[in-house]
This record gives C-alpha cells, structure tokens and sequence, in this order.
C-alpha cells in the first residue's frame, strides 16, 4: 500500500559543477534544488541557510565533520559579501581549513573553477 509523498533530506552523493544559480535555487546534475547548498567531498546537500541569518558554528557542523578533506572552503554569503565572525573562521582554521567569504555568484564561479582542476574545495552557497 501507498505511503503517500516521502520527503527526505536533500542530497546529491556525488561532486557536480552548479550550472546555474538565482530565482531561490540553483542547478546542477541535470537537476535543480530551491533553497541554500552545502557542497562537500561527500556530495551536495540541502542546508537551512538564509541570507541575512547569523552565520556561526552550528550551521556549519556538516562541513566541519568533512574538513580532513577540505583544504578551501568558499562561503557565498548572498548577494553581497559578508565577513564571517571570528569564531567561525577560528573554527575553520582550527580544522586546517582556508574559508573565503564572498558573494554567491563569485563563490559559485570559484567553485567550478576550482572542482574543475580536482582541488579539494568545498562551497557554502547561501540562495539568492
């Protein structure tokens, strides 16, 4: 019998360049994603990111359990760029990772280019 519509968590287990981004989504692999996206060593993921919203450890505990394999982390903070809080990037650096704050769009860009030359990069992109 039916269960009717299952809703699971966001994830795509595989590294993918982002094809397009804007209108509250992004696309990627054929497919698309309305929302914020975390994309780790272990796949893309949906992530509860908002522009605008604090920006501190917590959202970032995915990340910070995939930072061995991790050297660059670009955060897209939105539309415009935000600086992260010191305890963020202290918490980055403490897990022997670089983080670069930038707006969506260049992170994105940065991402691509950096996935296409099999560097160990890892993208925060808050939706715009």
């Amino acid at each position: 019998m039916a269960k009717g519509i299952v809703i699971r968590e966001a994830h795509f287990p595989g590294r993918a360049p982002i094809d397009a981004y804007g209108d509250g989504g992004f696309r990627f692999a054929d497919m698309s994603h309305r929302g914020s996206l975390l994309c780790l060593p272990s796949g893309i993921h949906g992530w509860t990111a908002e522009e605008g919203a604090a920006l501190d450890v917590e959202l970032f505990e995915r990340v910070l359990a995939e930072a061995g394999d991790i050297e660059v982390l670009l955060v897209g903070t939105g539309r415009e760029i935000r600086p992260l809080p010191k305890e963020l990037k202290a918490a980055f650096r403490a897990a022997g990772m670089t983080s670069d704050p930038m707006s969506t769009g260049a992170a994105v860009r940065t991402y691509n280019v950096m996935l296409a030359e099999s560097r160990a990069v890892a993208a925060a992109l808050i939706v715009v």
